[in-house]
């Protein structure tokens, strides 16, 4: 008896669940590339708004805005601001 099933009866069904947890895996990563695909999608950064329209905005206003963003120190404001003829803080 204790040879029939290894024979003919716990064969298949060894085999099966060896397939079905297979397909299960497969599909689980599957899933999780889909979801990390789509979050990277979404996560793209959109462009400034100030870089669709740069003749919206004066020169005082982009160097305030590089200013205050960081991209440019102290010093170099105050020269770039004399040059623009601008002498007050606004």
């Amino acid at each position: 008896m204790m040879n029939e099933m290894m024979n003919g009866g716990m064969g298949p069904m060894v085999l099966g669940i060896f397939f079905g947890t297979l397909w299960i895996l497969l599909l689980a990563v599957l899933i999780w590339a889909l979801i990390t695909w789509l979050n990277r999608r979404r996560n793209i950064p959109q462009p400034r708004q100030e870089s669709l329209q740069p003749s919206a905005l004066s020169a005082r206003e982009i160097l305030e805005q590089r200013y205050a963003r960081g991209e440019i120190d102290q010093a170099t404001f105050q020269q770039m601001r004399e040059q623009l003829g601008v002498s007050s803080p606004s």
